[in-house]
């Protein structure tokens, strides 16, 4: 059975989660060839050491496992079936993983008929994929995760399997949801204070450090007291994109999910404001009473 360790390997899409891979993969002494839609991301990590390609199919040349970290189910498309994809001319032989999140089925209809792919539920910031901290939820055929088990421990400090191709992707949205959810409560709440005369840098210290808060919770507690929301950790308009596949996932089952749908529909919100680039936490300006609504 093929190790995908013995590389090298490819990391295609160099956001937050992307580069911090490509990190962590060179730090460990593995080859890596790396490709990105606007190629000045690619250039620290060739620095470093990494090959920059200049199309996915030319970056995955020669290796034994191709890790997808781009925005969407549009960018995976074209990653992978697009004229320079890597499925363009035929199967590709290594492991394909697929860790952008998209819809389940999305991974399914893209990439089900590779012979040996993987969709992976990412949890973790930019740090853990650095440091092979994060927490990785996996679908795809069980052969397929044992070869592709000691590339992913190397990224991860827990890999569980989860079944069939798109359950990592269902894992995902469900993280996603709760964070969604979580981060916006927190947002109301220091709002709340904030406009009721508390001090809300005491107020968000307050919860961050009680036995309501979160870990996420007490982390974007420090981006709402300081209201810097650049260099984001997740970017706004990606919760949005997530927090509204997750209501089209409860839709399709015939559930209801009331914080779901209002947690999609004030991002989406604010994504039309303008902050869709901005850390996820700027949620909270979409909340913000316009100027003469006091009574």
């Amino acid at each position: 059975m093929t190790r995908t360790t013995n590389g090298p390997v490819a990391v295609l899409g160099l956001g937050t989660m992307g580069t911090g891979l490509a990190t962590r993969l060179l730090d460990q002494g593995i080859q890596v060839r790396v490709w990105n839609r606007t190629p000045e991301r690619t250039e620290p990590l060739a620095r470093a050491g990494a090959f920059a390609a200049a199309r996915p199919s030319e970056a995955v040349e020669g290796t034994s496992a191709a890790i997808c970290t781009v925005a969407d189910g549009d960018a995976l498309g074209t990653v992978l079936r697009g004229p320079d994809g890597v499925l363009a001319r035929g199967d590709y032989p290594g492991a394909l993983i697929c860790a952008s999140t998209v819809a389940p089925e999305e991974v399914v209809r893209i990439a089900g008929n590779a012979p040996s792919v993987m969709d992976v539920g990412m949890l973790g910031n930019r740090e853990h994929a650095r440091d092979g901290e994060l927490r990785l939820f996996v679908g795809g055929e069980e052969r397929v995760f044992t070869a592709g088990r000691p590339l992913l421990e190397m990224l991860g400090k827990e890999v569980v399997h989860l079944g069939a191709l798109g359950s990592g992707m269902r894992m995902k949205l469900l993280l996603n949801l709760l964070m969604g959810i979580e981060v916006q409560a927190l947002a109301e709440a220091a709002e709340l204070a904030a406009a009721s005369g508390l001090d809300k840098r005491l107020v968000l210290k307050t919860i961050a450090g009680s036995g309501f808060a979160s870990p996420v919770m007490a982390f974007k507690s420090r981006r709402l007291a300081t209201g810097r929301f650049d260099e984001p950790d997740f970017r706004l308009r990606l919760m949005a994109k997530d927090l509204m596949l997750a209501s089209e996932q409860a839709e399709a089952a015939g559930l209801r999910l009331p914080l779901a749908a209002a947690a999609a529909e004030t991002h989406v919100r604010a994504t039309e404001q303008g902050l869709g680039d901005e850390d996820c936490a700027a949620v909270t300006r979409a909340l913000t009473p316009k100027p003469g609504s006091h009574t």
